[in-house]
């Protein structure tokens, strides 16, 4: 997870929405303004473009008309997020507040070999904190059978990802590339690292976890 503003004021369809018997917060305006501002990806996984996405209620709304037509409250999410948080999390971190702080309180750790392992790390003992580590860890390495297959078929994407980013670090650094090349590098790892990039929140650990890629990138993570 990372810091994504949600955009203001609620879509205009919500209100009109809300006052009807069977109300549909899922319109074309709604859609469109979750798609910008979670940059076209799932806020807990960070799977980039999915090709099957849900509007998920960040607080359960179980019946509440207010919270189900609460612009604060409607997320973009994978399904295999979506279930796996089902109506169990009420208290975790907001990554659409920027109180909350998301970037700095979750260390997340990819471990390609033998085979792709994620980790995520709680750096507070906060209840939210923990729920969202836990909730997490379900998700990237999953429970029930078939959850565990859709896990494996994310955490192979992410994999995908993390290789080629770090390619771009390794070429980066190396002592024979040019300047010409190393700056042609330097922006596509601006790229990589940028809230719009899939699984934003693994790449910067990777940047704030080694010092001399800390040193020449932290500054562009903001």
């Amino acid at each position: 997870m990372v810091y994504l503003e949600k955009s203001q004021p609620a879509p205009a369809s919500l209100a009109e929405e809300k006052q009807k018997a069977n109300g549909n917060y899922r319109k074309e305006d709604v859609v469109e303004r979750l798609k910008n501002d979670f940059k076209n990806k799932c806020y807990l996984c960070e799977l980039k473009a999915p090709t099957s996405i849900n509007i998920e209620h960040f607080e359960p709304h179980k019946g509440d008309v207010d919270k189900k037509f609460n612009w604060n409250n409607l997320f973009l999410s994978c399904p295999h997020c979506n279930n796996t948080k089902g109506d169990k999390c009420d208290k975790i971190l907001n990554c659409t507040k920027k109180a909350d702080d998301v970037e700095n309180r979750l260390k997340y750790i990819f471990r390609p070999f033998p085979i792709e392992r994620i980790d995520i790390v709680a750096l507070d003992d906060s209840a939210e904190t923990q729920n969202t580590k836990e909730l997490l860890l379900e998700i990237y390495n999953g429970t029930t059978p078939f959850k565990k297959l859709e896990s494996a078929n994310l955490r192979k994407q992410i994999l995908d990802e993390i290789s080629e980013f770090q390619q771009l670090l390794l070429d980066y650094f190396s002592d024979t590339v040019s300047a010409e090349k190393r700056q042609l590098l330097s922006s596509k790892i601006c790229l990589h690292i940028s809230r719009e990039s899939a699984f934003t929140a693994f790449k910067r650990w990777i940047i704030k976890g080694t010092p001399k890629h800390n040193i020449e990138f932290g500054k562009f993570i903001d």
